[in-house]
């Protein structure tokens, strides 16, 4: 017997809520679109519609992965993330609201270069060069399956051209040269608290939450380092953990960086922390 979209979607959206999944109603129209193969606003002038036998099963399958608890972009292979659609793979860091107000915050800076640091799907660095049509970007990451990813989203956006991916170990592998910004979302959850993520950011990479140490060392090692690579006046601006704050600022301080501030995302919890370098 064939099911209607709307009777479909309430049982999967029972079925999520019973699994503890947030947002499940939204999910569920999520989830009914890719299968059909329809954008999510489309799906309400469809409720009253039957579901053939593959549309059915389509939407089984997707419903199966997201009660194993598998994030939505990694289902749907994208996200939306300011202002534009992101391919994402389980290779990269699934892109946050959060990490909007990085890309908020950074554009309140003059720069005709900018270099993003562990890129991952190139978000950030791609959503920066979409509002500075003038500015010219390189983004970094360690992983080359990452550099694929952020490759293919700057040809989906038209910015091949003035965006360059290098897979590199933070600034080992990078020339040197001298950039306005560098912008950084690094790995900062300590160690302790992995067990306290959602069963949905633990299907991320590892590698892109934590250092394995005290959630700081990248902070170190790239406020260390960036001095070679930042333009007189240059900014550094990185996304933080919401109590990282004060741990942040003073890594900075104690590389001679100034104007150091503290910076909250949309949600008014600190998220992100700026600074000026003199350069050496």
């Amino acid at each position: 017997m064939t099911q209607r979209l709307q009777s479909a979607m309430a049982k999967a959206s029972q079925a999520l809520t019973a699994a503890g999944v947030e947002g499940a109603s939204r999910d569920a129209s999520l989830l009914m679109a890719f299968a059909l193969g329809l954008e999510p606003h489309q799906i309400s002038l469809r409720l009253n519609n039957s579901l053939d036998p593959a549309q059915e099963a389509a939407f089984s399958a997707a419903l199966s992965l997201r009660l194993d608890r598998v994030p939505m972009s990694h289902i749907l292979g994208y996200r939306d993330f300011y202002e534009h659609r992101f391919m994402v793979t389980p290779d990269v860091l699934d892109p946050r609201p959060d990490t909007e107000a990085l890309v908020s915050r950074a554009l309140e800076y003059d720069f005709d270069n900018v270099l993003d640091l562990g890129t991952g799907s190139g978000c950030i660095l791609l959503s920066l060069l979409a509002k500075n049509i003038h500015a010219q970007g390189v983004g970094v990451d360690q992983s080359a399956k990452a550099i694929a990813v952020a490759e293919r989203n700057a040809r989906a956006l038209g910015l091949s051209t003035r965006s360059e991916f290098i897979v590199s170990d933070w600034f080992s592998a990078l020339p040197e040269r001298r950039f306005d910004l560098i912008v950084s979302n690094p790995p900062y959850i300590h160690p302790n608290a992995m067990a306290g993520l959602s069963a949905e950011v633990l299907h991320e990479p590892e590698l892109a939450l934590t250092d394995q140490k005290d959630g700081l060392s990248h902070y170190r090692h790239i406020s260390q380092a960036a001095h070679r690579f930042l333009a007189p006046k240059g900014r550094l601006v990185f996304e933080i953990g919401f109590d990282q704050g004060g741990a942040v600022s003073d890594i900075l301080a104690a590389q001679t960086y100034r104007e150091i501030v503290v910076l909250p995302d949309f949600d008014g919890r600190a998220r992100v922390v700026a600074c000026l370098s003199l350069s050496r």
